[in-house]
């Protein structure tokens, strides 16, 4: 899978902490490897997030993308549960 950074997500992920953007690296490579890895919770999402799905990054923090294609997602944001479904 083709992985590609929005600019929110670049400067949401910048805001992490050190050990959460280890933990992104690690499960955007494996996303990359296996999307549907159960360790990733991958699942759609509703309301205004609709068109979009979400994984898991550590117990809070999730990442949301958008699935362009066939093999490439469009990653948009990264920050914590609360804070993207408020």
């Amino acid at each position: 899978m083709d992985v590609i950074f929005h600019r929110n997500f670049k400067r949401h992920y910048k805001k992490l902490r050190i050990s959460e953007q280890k933990k992104c690296d690690e499960k955007i490579v494996l996303f990359m490897e296996n999307p549907l890895d159960p360790l990733l919770h991958n699942h759609a999402l509703g309301g205004k997030w609709g068109c979009y799905r979400s994984i898991n990054i550590t117990g809070d923090p999730r990442a949301l993308y958008e699935p362009i294609g066939i093999d490439t997602a469009l990653f948009i944001l990264v920050n914590t549960h609360s804070n993207l479904y408020k």
